[in-house]
């Protein structure tokens, strides 16, 4: 089950199916994929994602699946990819709060998401030694930028699991808080994205992910971000922001 919430631009959208620790069959899939799909529709300047319960999003829902039957290049394919990427292209910043198991599937939800705050008591990984599987949603790609060769396959190879202090120290993920601050205070950075500068935010968020995906360099780099100030000149929110600060005062954004 998804829930979401809007409030003053920020869409909060939690996966509700506790009891078996937020884990997503095909029906759950295409709902969450509805969510991200109708917050951008209403315009939110900023997501917060979180799971209800002691995890975050188990992966898979494999409960009711038939290894003799399964279609998992189709289940990837067509249902977890398309979603992924609706979350990493959504325009405007996103936040994740991940708490105990962030395995599968939930870790792509980690990976797709701008922001991924996590408490001490997270467990990330790969499980699929287990399974006789392996990584999926981007794990291999993040595991191996992240933490070289060595310690991906490490964890592939044991399937020992992360806590979510050592996966922050290794920089998987941004900070690491006490499973009881978690939510809070994620949600008030969501809050404060939400009503900051989304138009320069969006820009930014471009510039990363082109640093991330086509590798470009320093002076590339550099130079688009001139360009994207000489976009965000013309804002009514780069007008806002120098306003304010010539007048000794908080800005208010309108993200436009």
């Amino acid at each position: 089950m998804i829930r979401t919430h809007l409030d003053d631009g920020l869409a909060e959208i939690v996966l509700d199916a506790p009891k078996k620790l937020n884990s997503l069959d095909e029906e759950a899939l295409s709902a969450l994929d509805e969510a991200y799909r109708q917050a951008e529709e209403a315009g939110v300047r900023a997501v917060l994602l979180r799971g209800e319960g002691k995890g975050f999003c188990a992966g898979r829902d494999i409960s009711g699946v038939d290894p003799a039957t399964d279609d998992a290049l189709g289940y990837l394919q067509e249902k977890v990819t398309p979603v992924l990427r609706r979350m990493a292209d959504f325009p405007a910043p996103t936040f994740a709060a991940v708490q105990g198991p962030c395995l599968g599937v939930g870790l792509g939800l980690a990976i797709a998401t701008d922001v991924v705050y996590v408490a001490q008591d997270a467990k990330i990984g790969s499980p699929f030694a287990a399974l006789g599987a392996t990584l999926d949603s981007g794990g291999h790609a993040l595991f191996t930028e992240r933490l070289g060769a060595h310690r991906t396959l490490d964890l592939i190879y044991t399937g020992d699991l992360m806590s979510g202090a050592e996966a922050v120290a290794s920089g998987l993920f941004s900070r690491c808080l006490p499973p009881e601050e978690l939510v809070d205070f994620t949600r008030e950075k969501a809050r404060r994205a939400a009503s900051g500068a989304t138009l320069a935010f969006r820009e930014s968020k471009a510039l990363v992910a082109r640093v991330r995906d086509e590798r470009i360099g320093l002076w590339e780099s550099l130079e688009e971000e001139n360009r994207a100030q000489g976009r965000l000149c013309d804002s009514a929110d780069y007008a806002e922001g120098f306003a304010a600060f010539q007048q000794k005062r908080t800005p208010t954004f309108r993200g436009e």
